[in-house]
């Protein structure tokens, strides 16, 4: 289950890479996910939730403008990457397996990219214009990371 999780909130900051640690931070400051006595322990602290939930409202607005890089240039596969690889290893730290969920949110990085920009330009052609599928993106994102976060059980969790 825990390396399931960590793979999909990868996949979720394939979709939108500042989503998933939103999400992540969230679910620690509210008590669904301790990371208090692990190298992650600052994703539960206000600033984090703060920070986090700021840059992924600004990358929802951004990501519609036609002068957005696609997530497939180095610098966003790498944002994706490095999201991907803090949120599972979150996700595996509460089972001590923070490397498996590390590993697993990055590949989980790659499908998210890959299959949403996939999913996106077919979205994107059957619409005939970008925003819609966007928005479908942004949702999907959104949908998935609360029910990654609130679908870890109390054994993930870190004592």
């Amino acid at each position: 289950m825990t390396y399931l999780l960590a793979l999909l909130i990868g996949v979720v900051a394939g979709l939108r890479a500042m989503t998933a640690p939103a999400a992540i931070s969230w679910a620690a400051w509210l008590g669904w996910l301790n990371l208090s006595g692990t190298w992650l322990s600052f994703m539960g602290s206000f600033w984090a939730v703060a920070i986090f939930s700021v840059l992924a409202i600004i990358e929802l607005v951004t990501d519609q403008l036609p002068s957005t890089p696609s997530r497939k240039v180095p610098q966003q596969f790498g944002a994706r990457l490095i999201m991907g690889a803090l949120t599972g290893a979150a996700i595996g730290a509460g089972s001590g397996v923070w490397i498996g969920g590390l590993v697993a949110g990055i590949i989980g990085a790659v499908i998210g990219t890959y299959g949403g920009a996939a999913a996106r330009t077919k979205l994107a052609t059957a619409f005939k214009k970008d925003l819609p599928a966007a928005l479908i993106e942004d949702g999907i994102a959104i949908i998935a990371a609360y029910l990654i976060i609130s679908s870890i059980p109390a054994t993930l969790v870190a004592t």
